[in-house]
């Protein structure tokens, strides 16, 4: 298998997220201490810096993980939204404005705001709402090779209908092959 073309700015709408292997987000709390480990194909952060024009993100990864910290090790400057049902007790923060409107709406506000580039997702919830409305364009996974076992999912929708995926290559409906073996844990029975 080979990695995706590289990213376009092309005022899509995307839900970018590096993935666990078991399909969490984030570790309980918001932890994203799984990516200590994760390495990425050389350029892929520069790629989102540059095709990213406004981020779209919830108010409980706001609190616990984004606050004023900025996206991609701060080499990313521009609009951040913060869609949230109680603005009023939100730490002010520059560059970050605080939405309280339908899900629609703050992606409409965002898009503007991008000037034609990319506005990326950076909450489940909201990506799982704007799926649901077919207002995605794309998903960007990043399958880090680490088992969390708990935490954020990309898509909780219990009892919800299934949201069929075309992969963006010459076979969209191929199934994607990983193949991982532990690392560390307990010896092999032929090294002792």
């Amino acid at each position: 298998m080979t990695d995706i073309s590289p990213q376009t700015a092309a005022g899509k709408v995307l839900l970018h997220f590096a993935m666990s292997l078991d399909g969490f987000v984030a570790g309980p709390g918001h932890s994203m201490d799984f990516l200590s480990r994760a390495t990425n194909r050389p350029g892929l952060v520069q790629e989102y810096v540059e095709t990213t024009g406004a981020i779209l993100a919830g108010r409980a990864g706001f609190d616990s993980a984004i606050g004023d910290s900025r996206p991609y090790g701060g080499a990313w400057q521009g609009p951040i939204f913060v869609l949230t049902h109680h603005p009023e007790d939100a730490m002010p923060t520059p560059d970050i404005t605080f939405l309280s409107c339908p899900v629609q709406e703050a992606v409409g506000i965002a898009l503007e705001a991008a000037g034609g580039k990319n506005v990326e997702v950076f909450s489940p919830t909201i990506g799982r709402q704007l799926l649901q409305l077919g207002l995605v364009d794309e998903l960007d996974l990043h399958v880090v090779p680490v088992l969390l076992g708990d935490g954020i999912r990309l898509y909780d929708a219990p009892g919800g209908e299934p949201v069929h995926l075309r992969r963006d290559d010459a076979e969209p409906t191929r199934t994607v092959s990983l193949r991982y073996r532990p690392d560390g844990g307990a010896p092999d029975c032929a090294g002792g």
